[in-house]
């Protein structure tokens, strides 16, 4: 196995992201959390990226963050979960405000950050043997990652207490029913699948995904009416954009539109 914390591959606009410290669970270290960063910042700002996958080396998804680090900083864990957390926020950030689409592939169980990381996808497959823990409690500690943020907007603010505070173990069954993941799949069908989706969204009209995505995450901390005129303001730009242009042709002319032709 590669020491490369995360592996990085770029084919036919798709943007595969890999965890790759399999031995160690996908646990977040400084290293893994500063490529992550690096690699949030490409897919970002490459056009030539149109859908980017995340999912994990190994057996396990994440199991968040790397908890040998805590023992190595002594009595400066304060420190050393500042500049952790912060780098992989660095990366979240870039992810979340990316105009193309972001698919997760929940490839086994996740916990912690790694929980955070999982359900920040806009679509997000489940392999049938993953779990999720928020497992801050044991430690000590408060969420990170956005756990707080996404978990109220995906399964309600109660049942993100009780997954936050109680710790509790969500199975992949029970993610999907109460909105974690977008679906579960067999643990044998999660790569063709993945492989599937990632193509459609790879083809699709990005730049109005990407539009729609930013709608999406200003939808719950603003009012109708503000909301209203942030629809109008988004359709008209992408009413003049070529991939407007081009799906309107593909519809008239009764052919499947080649956004990836603009």
């Amino acid at each position: 196995m590669s020491d490369t914390p995360v592996l990085f591959d770029l084919a036919d606009g798709i943007a595969r992201v890999t965890l790759n410290r399999p031995e160690a669970g996908n646990a977040i270290d400084l290293a893994m959390a500063r490529a992550l960063a690096e690699i949030a910042i490409r897919c970002e700002t490459d056009t030539a990226i149109r859908c980017v996958v995340l999912t994990g080396a190994g057996r396990l998804f994440c199991a968040g963050g790397d908890v040998g680090l805590f023992k190595s900083s002594g009595d400066h864990v304060d420190a050393l979960l500042s500049e952790l957390a912060g780098t992989l926020h660095m990366a979240l950030t870039r992810f979340a405000r990316m105009a193309k689409p972001l698919l997760v592939l929940v490839n086994g169980p996740a916990a912690g950050a790694g929980l955070s990381l999982a359900i920040g996808g806009d679509v997000v497959l489940c392999a049938r043997s993953a779990h999720f823990t928020a497992a801050y409690g044991t430690l000590g500690l408060t969420p990170d990652g956005g756990m707080s943020w996404w978990l109220p907007r995906l399964v309600g603010l109660r049942k993100a207490q009780e997954i936050i505070l109680t710790n509790r173990r969500i199975k992949a069954d029970e993610a999907e029913a109460i909105g974690l993941v977008t679906r579960t799949v067999d643990d044998e069908a999660l790569a063709a699948e993945g492989d599937a989706l990632a193509a459609r969204l790879a083809d699709a009209a990005v730049g109005a995904l990407g539009a729609a995505r930013g709608l999406l995450r200003q939808s719950l901390e603003t009012s109708l009416d503000a909301q209203l005129e942030r629809e109008v303001a988004a359709i008209t730009r992408s009413g003049a954009a070529p991939e407007c242009r081009e799906g309107l042709a593909a519809y008239f002319e009764k052919r499947t539109p080649n956004f990836k032709g603009i």
